[in-house]
């Protein structure tokens, strides 16, 4: 049970929860409790599809492209490396998506982007989906994986529906601040997978 939350938590960072946040209350600024929502469960469901989608079909995809889970790792984890300084760097969410500004007109179609770009690329980006794959192609660990997964879009979605209350305790700063403490997590996250891979391409 330990390991599975342990998990979890690894899938929450790599979610990369407070940069999506950030990015959730900047395009929902003048919306209403109501409609605010709509879009944090709308993204949340986007959120699982994608994320499901990539678990369950890494190991086709692999297939289909010749390529072997230790390279995927190594190169999935330079990318997750990559996405995590710029995390910590504040040069965005860190999954490669258009920082989104303040003051930004508001959309009406809330449906819009609540699958892109706030599921997709800023929740579930390159580095994102390379992990995702990753736990997929663990046979031994399938289900523990896909509840950890779970459990971390539940706590994700619950977060956003809860982004308003967020807003007034931490405040844009208070965003910022654990959105690059969690960079710093991802970073690690990047390290192990890239050790991993490169362990096991030369040792085995």
């Amino acid at each position: 049970m330990t390991s599975i939350f342990n998990q979890a938590f690894q899938f929450f960072v790599l979610l990369t929860p407070f940069a999506l946040l950030s990015a959730f209350l900047a395009m929902t600024q003048d919306s209403g409790s109501g409609e605010r929502r709509k879009v944090a469960l709308k993204t949340g469901i986007a959120v699982l599809v994608v994320a499901c989608a990539w678990f369950y079909f890494g190991n086709f995809i692999f297939m289909l492209f010749g390529v072997k889970i230790d390279a995927f790792r190594i190169g999935g984890g330079i990318i997750l490396m990559l996405s995590a300084i710029q995390m910590v760097r504040g040069n965005g969410n860190g999954n490669g998506s258009a920082k989104v500004a303040e003051g930004q007109e508001t959309r009406t179609d809330y449906g819009d982007f609540a699958v892109v770009p706030l599921a997709i690329p800023i929740t579930v980006g390159p580095g994102t989906t390379a992990a995702l794959i990753v736990a997929g192609n663990e046979a031994a660990r399938m289900f523990a994986n896909l509840t950890a997964l779970l459990i971390a879009i539940s706590v994700l979605t619950v977060i956003l529906l809860l982004g308003s209350w967020f807003e007034r305790m931490l405040g844009k700063k208070g965003i910022t601040i654990v959105s690059k403490v969690s960079g710093l997590f991802l970073s690690a996250i990047a390290a192990q997978m890239i050790f991993d891979g490169m362990r096991n391409i030369l040792f085995k």
